[in-house]
């Protein structure tokens, strides 16, 4: 790929050194990580929101503020790996940072409150339909079945992936 140099102001220098991963992320992966480059990865502006002054519109669901903080984070990162370009250890320090909390916190919610390991949690993403995440998650939250449904199937639908 080709490289141009550019330059920035420290107001955006910040902030994407802010969201980069350090020792990972060039400028330039943190950067293309945070911003939404295509319409598959970009939703409509009704079903998402903006998170901040700087936040690019498009990258975490819009749910209601009622929703418990494990299914809202659970579901934000099945949102970042379907929407890519995240893979789940990518997306899980993205709403990490957006929660300003340590990346295990992430973990731990679909892990150990899901009783399942990183490895299974990554195996139920690849699932046509999410039939199993869906079911996991109604489990333990029954009373946002509806909720989970309506994300999950959008979160398909706007990946392109089929249910």
């Amino acid at each position: 790929m080709r490289m141009h140099q550019v330059e920035v102001d420290e107001e955006i220098f910040q902030f994407v050194k802010a969201h980069a991963e350090p020792l990972v992320d060039t400028f330039s992966s943190a950067l293309r990580r945070l911003l939404p480059l295509s319409e598959k990865r970009g939703p409509g502006p009704t079903s998402f929101r903006r998170e901040g002054p700087h936040e690019p519109a498009g990258i975490l669901p819009l749910l209601p503020n009622r929703v418990p903080q494990a299914l809202r984070q659970i579901l934000e990162v099945v949102h970042l790996v379907l929407s890519g370009p995240y893979d789940r250890s990518s997306a899980t320090h993205y709403v990490a940072r957006h929660h300003k909390v340590a990346p295990q916190t992430i973990i731990d919610k679909y892990t150990r409150q899901l009783n399942s390991t990183a490895g299974e949690f990554d195996q139920i993403l690849e699932q046509s339909g999410l039939a199993d995440l869906r079911k996991i998650l109604k489990s333990k939250f029954s009373e946002y079945s509806q909720l989970i449904d309506e994300v999950i199937t959008r979160c398909l639908k706007e990946s392109g992936k089929t249910q």
